[in-house]
Parts: structure tokens; sequence; C-alpha cells
């Protein structure tokens, strides 16, 4: 039955938490996949995770990873976004689209199989493991396929919450610099709450609009693979299914981020909200975490290592030049 991975992936969600409350420099949202990546690697566990828990740690990991998407767009008011000014806001939809397709290429010009190179592409250029769940809805990825993305991007945006700070200084940003460079370069929204808020409640605030910029574009990115997957299904084979032009739950989170921008919420109904968003996404990346496999990535993820540590590199380096040029 489902219920009992559901029920883990909840428990799993709880102690990602407490790690958060004891050390706040972890995110709850990495603590939860990193948990997820412990779960999955320990063979007195392994029976039950590919077993009797698998159901609904599926579950988790899709459709509660979808509804967590779509409860994410009420963090995005246009009004906050508009209010970066036009050459913010036009280097972060250029950084984006940079980072998604020249990992995508260099994804694809090593070799890397299956959906990965479109997985990493999306979780470094958009906002972590959450985007690569959402993007492995549409194109139906495996497991397998969805694991190795999850791992690098949480092991490149947990080093960025460490490395960025000692590059703060020595590059000689400001403040607020500081935060648009965390804000365009990390990946996850949590780890840019980790690392931008040494630099002040000033630089944290820049951070997490600039981060939910590029958080918008996965609708976009999200509806372009589906109309893309769409053709193909239909000229490979016309009685194969094909995927919506936009997907429920991205029309679901453009709804959201309307409904955020023009009506106005109480305060206490936003952070109920979170909350339960918050919930949702650790549950669903809990479960994609048990999917990784570390001996099997050690073994034949060389390349796609690479190529994480690569996009991470061109993200934080275009995001710095949008930064000094702006």
């Amino acid at each position: 039955m489902w219920i009992w991975g559901v029920g883990a992936a909840g428990v799993a969600a709880l102690v990602a938490w407490g790690v958060h409350a004891a050390l706040p420099a972890v995110p709850l949202l990495t603590a939860a996949v990193l948990l997820g990546i412990v779960v999955g690697q320990l063979p007195v566990l392994r029976p039950a995770v590919t077993g009797m828990l698998a159901p609904g740690l599926t579950l988790a990991s899709h459709r509660l990873m979808r509804l967590g998407v779509v409860l994410l767009g009420l963090k995005l008011s246009l009004v906050d976004i508009l209010g970066l000014g036009w050459v913010t806001i036009t280097s972060t939809v250029l950084i984006v689209l940079l980072t998604f397709f020249g990992t995508l290429w260099l994804g694809r010009r090593v070799g890397l199989s299956g959906h990965q190179p479109l997985l990493i592409a999306t979780g470094f250029a958009v906002c972590g493991a959450s985007a690569i769940g959402a993007m492995s809805g549409v194109v139906k990825a495996k497991d397998r396929e969805t694991a190795t993305p999850v791992a690098l991007v949480t092991l490149c945006g947990t080093l960025a919450i460490g490395v960025l700070p000692l590059l703060w200084h020595p590059l000689g940003l400001t403040d607020l610099q500081f935060g648009h460079w965390v804000g365009a370069g990390v990946h996850d929204v949590g780890q840019v709450v980790a690392t931008a808020q040494i630099a002040g409640s000033a630089a944290l605030a820049v951070a997490v609009v600039v981060k939910l910029t590029r958080v918008l574009m996965l609708a976009p990115l999200v509806a372009g693979v589906a109309v893309y997957e769409r053709r193909r299904a239909g000229t490979v084979d016309r009685t194969v299914r094909r995927p919506p032009v936009v997907p429920l739950f991205v029309a679901g989170f453009l709804a959201m981020v309307l409904v955020r921008t023009f009506v106005p919420l109480p305060a206490t109904a936003l952070e109920s909200i979170d909350l339960v968003q918050t919930v949702l996404l650790a549950m669903a990346l809990f479960g994609l975490g048990t999917a990784v496999r570390l001996s099997e990535l050690l073994r034949t993820g060389g390349r796609a290592l690479g190529v994480g540590l690569a996009s991470w590199l061109l993200i934080a380096l275009l995001a710095l030049a949008a930064v000094l040029i702006s």
C-alpha cells in the first residue's frame, strides 16, 4: 500500500526539519534530499525502500512534488519581480536560458544517457531538485534517470553555501551585489537563503526575489519541453498518447502566481500555505533521494559529475557577470 511510503516520507520531512532546526545553515529541503540518499544506501533498509515503501515513495516524488510546485507559485509576486528593473530581469532570464541550453548541449555532447542532460540542465538553471522533479514528470523519466541529477544539484548547491561566502569580499562585492549573485547563481531556494543571509536582510531580500524570478522560468521551460514531447510522440507513433501542451501542475503554478499578485492574502494564510508547500516538497525530495545509488554514481557517473560541475561554474560566472554589469 502507498500509505506506508507516504508515511515514511512524512517522518523523513519531520527529521529534516529537526536537522534544519539544529543546524540552520542546512536548508530543510537539502536535508530531506540528503536523508533520502542516506536511506537509499543502507543495505538493511533497501528491501523496504524497493518493496513495501516503493509505491508511496513514488507517489510522494511525483504527485506531491507537483502539488508542492503549484503552491510554490504563491511565493511569487509579479510586483516584486518587476521591482528588480528590466536590466536585472533580462539578465536573470538570459542566465537561465544560457545555463539550460549550455548544460543540455554539454550533457548530450559527452554522451549522457536518456533524459539526464535535460534534467541536469533544468535543475542547475532553475531551482534545483524541485525543478528536476517537475521536468521528470513531463518527460516520464525513470527514477534512476532522475536520481543522478538530484544528487548532483544537491551536491553543488551544498558546496555553494560554503564556497560563495568565501569569495564575497575577495571579489569586491557589496552586500546587495552578493545577494544578487547568490540569487542568480545558487540552485535551491533554501540554499539561496542559507547562503545570502550572512550578508544581512537587504542582501537576503534581493537574493530571494532574483531567485524566485528564476523559479518563474520553470513554467515556460516545462511547457516548451511538453510541446516538444507532444510533437515528437505524434511524429513517432500517432497511437501514443501525447502529453498536454501545458501540464496541469504548470497551469496551477501560474494561477498561484496571479493569485499572489492580484489577491490580497492574509499573512497567516501565506505562512500556513508555505508550511504545507515545504512539507510536500520535503516529502517528495526524500522520495527522490531514496532512488540515488552512490555506488552506481561513483562507478558510472564520472561524466555526469563533470557536466554538473561545469554547469555550476557556468551559472556562477554568468551570474557574477550580470551583477557586475548591472
